[in-house]
């Protein structure tokens, strides 16, 4: 199928060349996108700009009124657009459908939350005068989404971004551009007005300058690489726009030998395999309690043979496909490199055929391995043991990113101690899954700068301006 770009309403961009999105799992053509570069980004902008002057004028009532409805079609197509995520992306069929739930979550949060930009009155020095803060949406703002995510990363965004006032020019993944046009053309049939959302596909390097250079674009989110985020943020210090970014992560696990067994095992499961580890917040690394450690690797290898790698339309399958032979080399590497500095393969550690890669468990990890300093974004779970609290989050703090973080344990005091002292922006304490659109999601260090999700994620697309009045005549 021929998808198109969507700006000012309009789908476009037939007569370009177009670039083929293919299956992981298979290797089949899924669709084919218009190959678009700088003139369509800054057609983008421009109907983003001009729908702005009206879009922000709107009452928030009605704003999100059109992000309800939007939510309402997520929702009635929510089996369509999870299928054409596995076959883009290979994550199975029902974590796809997972994630579309995820994702319209914040569509519906913000349809409610955008009724909630509140201003404040401050007494003023004088008798006379009255100090009013005002909260107004800052504008154009760029969306630049990654491939692991399709639908989730774009509601995060977008769903702030328009229930503030603001219109948005969208970059999603060359990898997985299909479930983001097919989202935006439910915008259209929502009911909300060309130009608020649009969505170009093509050189990422080409739009992605074009909209740093434009003064009119005075947001840019981001979600994808710490090293693609460094050079972002030094694109947009030309034209001093708002940013906001959220980068890699290295999530460590620390299990503590009071942690309820089962329980940990199960969490540490969820939040490594989901979506073959492909993840910013999957775990990349298990500090587990000497006292424990044997039997909790045991425990992960023997539920790890257990699960089933294939095709994500295929009944049962619990791992699809790493995205491209890249992320296949990456895996094996980390492999080779921990066998070969004395870790042992519990299970899995073998390629399988095409981008498939198998549930690998490993014991024995020390702090100088690849898998314990860099993120694999794959189904590698490196184990490795430790005496002593403070020696957990030591080792755990050890990394230049601070994302997510986890911590098993039965005692309140312990789990309090660890969870203010990891140097991460989320910490799942007893919680494999913590992730939610009420909450503030972003990190500490270098996995980026500004929250998603909540009333935090609300203020990242609003400027303030405090009005001042005397009332001396």
């Amino acid at each position: 199928m021929n998808y198109s770009l969507i700006i000012n309403g309009q789908e476009t961009g037939k007569d370009l060349e177009q670039a083929e999105v293919t299956n992981p799992a298979t290797g089949e053509v899924v669709g084919t996108v218009p190959k678009g570069g700088q003139t369509e980004a800054r057609q983008a902008t421009d109907a983003a700009f001009e729908a702005f002057k009206t879009w922000s004028k709107l009452s928030a009532y009605e704003r999100t009124e059109k992000l309800a409805a939007w939510a309402k079609l997520m929702d009635e197509h929510t089996d369509e657009i999870a299928e054409l995520m596995t076959r883009e992306q290979g994550k199975p069929f029902e974590e796809a459908k997972g994630e579309v739930k995820y994702a319209n979550g914040f569509f519906k949060w913000y349809a409610e939350e955008g009724k909630r930009i509140y201003g404040e009155t401050i007494p003023a020095t004088t008798a006379n005068k009255r100090i009013f803060v005002h909260k107004q949406p800052v504008g154009v703002v760029a969306v630049i989404t990654p491939w692991n995510f399709p639908a989730a990363m774009i509601t995060r965004k977008v769903g702030p971004a328009i229930a503030s006032g603001c219109t948005v020019v969208i970059k999603p993944a060359n990898l997985t551009p299909l479930t983001a046009i097919r989202m935006v053309q439910l915008a259209k049939e929502a009911g909300i007005p060309d130009g608020v959302v649009n969505i170009v596909t093509g050189d990422s390097k080409a739009i992605g300058q074009e909209w740093m250079q434009d003064m009119r674009v005075r947001k840019l989110t981001f979600t994808g690489s710490t090293e693609v985020g460094k050079e972002l943020m030094k694109g947009s210090a030309d034209t001093v726009k708002k940013i906001s970014l959220e980068l890699g992560g290295h999530a460590p696990s620390i299990v503590m030998d009071d942690a309820n067994f089962d329980k940990a095992v199960e969490h540490v499961m969820s939040a490594k395999y989901r979506n073959a580890g492909q993840t910013c917040v999957c775990i990349n690394r298990v500090y587990v309690h000497e006292k424990i450690a044997d039997k909790f690797a045991e425990a992960l290898a023997e539920k790890s043979k257990q699960l089933k790698v294939g095709n994500g339309l295929e009944e049962g399958v619990n791992i699809g496909p790493l995205i491209n032979e890249d992320a296949v080399k990456k895996v094996e590497k980390h492999v080779q490199d921990a066998k070969d500095k004395g870790a042992k393969v519990l299970t899995g550690g073998e390629k399988k055929e095409g981008l498939f890669y198998e549930p690998t468990v490993l014991s024995g990890a020390t702090d100088d391995m690849l898998c314990m300093n860099e993120e694999t974004f794959g189904p590698l779970l490196p184990i490795t043991t430790f005496k002593t609290v403070d020696e957990a989050i030591e080792r755990a703090n050890d990394t230049d990113f601070g994302l997510a973080a986890y911590v098993y344990t039965s005692s309140i005091n312990t789990g309090i101690y660890i969870a203010e002292n990891l140097e991460y922006g989320i910490v799942g304490l007893n919680d494999g899954l913590p992730s939610s659109p009420q909450a503030p999601f972003g990190g500490f260090k270098q996995s980026g700068i500004g929250r998603e999700g909540g009333h935090h994620g609300m203020d990242e697309f609003l400027e303030i301006k405090y009005i001042s009045l005397d009332l001396a005549e």
